[in-house]
């Protein structure tokens, strides 16, 4: 099981010094230490990951501090981009870290957000996999055609080239229609437990390698990563002490997550009917639920059991968002045992392979 680096929850409404010190230190930490990964988002106009507009700009200031870890859009909502500049800013991005760069695609979510973009949100998904293939091509270093200002057809060629031949490229999944496409194209799969369950996500990687092997691609060579809030200690009491709280006013920031909450504890739910008091009542209930069965929340020991549920639900790599807890200093003594984790399921995968 591979361990990477999530980060989703950084506000950037109030402008206060250090605000990327924990992408900073945490990333420099997760380079030293083997994790595989850093995945940054992209977000407008909300408070809610408010630090994170670009991630190629987040991408290119930690090749800069980096030199193991892959870094990755987690993820790059393509139809917001014209895909020509996209592969410029990520051809540069992939020349400062000598060729770690990933993107996980997505088609997007937020109406607002599609003021950024040539063509309305009801054309998101026809969009992406339409200027997915564009950017493939010019990455390999194919010229696309284009119209300039006066109606006039040309040929590009976008620079610099990259360092890498191809664009490792991951799908940002949540429908099983989504994971049936990815399985098409040969790429790798993000998801979450946000609108679900383990169980929910079963199914749907089976889908997704069962679309691999019938498009011509090796089942077992995609990869599915799942992002899952973790917050690690050495007491488990002190942890859920610790992180409740803020879990909680990171829910409530998020009305879709807490809406997902309720359904799960089977509430027929909508943030316009409940008061505040009826909203802390049901997060204080709620939030010990999420992280028992949808989080990395707890000891190393007591989290080992659900990474290796996640392990045989066909996830290849658990991508760790860290920064709900908006405390860079509990986040950051968090870190050792996270890969305290990481070096356990390690040494166990070592010795089922010496054993065969």
């Amino acid at each position: 099981m591979d361990f990477s680096l999530f980060y989703f929850d950084g506000d950037g409404s109030v402008a206060r010094p250090n605000q990327y010190q924990l992408l900073i230190e945490s990333a420099k930490f997760a380079d030293a230490n083997g994790f595989t990964a850093i995945w940054t988002p992209e977000r407008h106009f909300h408070a809610f990951g408010g630090l994170y507009p670009n991630p190629a700009l987040t991408s290119a200031a930690l090749a800069m501090i980096t030199k193991q870890v892959q870094l990755r859009a987690g993820s790059f909502v393509l139809p917001l981009h014209d895909p020509v500049r996209a592969t410029e800013e990520w051809a540069t991005v992939d020349n400062l870290s000598h060729g770690r760069v990933a993107i996980a695609f997505a088609s997007g979510w937020t109406v607002d957000d599609f003021v950024l973009a040539r063509e309305p949100h009801a054309n998101r998904k026809t969009v992406m996999w339409r200027d997915l293939e564009v950017m493939r091509k010019l990455w390999r270093g194919e010229a696309v055609e284009r119209q300039d200002a006066t109606g006039k057809t040309f040929t590009v060629k976008t620079l610099p080239r990259p360092v890498q031949k191809e664009l490792p490229i991951w799908m940002t999944c949540q429908s099983s229609e989504t994971f049936v496409e990815a399985g098409k194209l040969g790429t790798h799969v993000l998801t979450s437990l946000l609108g679900g369950t383990l169980d929910d996500i079963v199914p749907k990687i089976q889908l997704y390698r069962k679309s691999l092997a019938k498009h011509g691609h090796n089942p077992q060579a995609g990869k599915v990563a799942l992002m899952i809030h973790t917050f690690l200690g050495d007491d488990i009491n002190d942890v859920k002490t610790k992180v409740t709280q803020p879990f909680c006013n990171y829910l409530k920031t998020h009305y879709d997550l807490l809406e997902n909450l309720a359904k799960g504890m089977g509430i027929n739910f909508s943030i316009k009917n409940f008061s505040e008091d009826d909203i802390d009542s049901l997060l204080q209930f709620g939030v010990e639920g999420f992280m028992k069965g949808r989080s990395l929340i707890g000891t190393p020991e007591s989290c080992r059991p659900f990474v290796e549920q996640i392990g045989a639900a066909g996830v290849d790599e658990i991508a760790c968002l860290i920064d709900f807890v908006q405390d860079y200093e509990m986040v950051m003594a968090s870190l050792p045992f996270v890969s305290q984790l990481k070096l356990t399921q390690e040494s166990k995968k070592s010795m089922v392979a010496t054993r065969a």
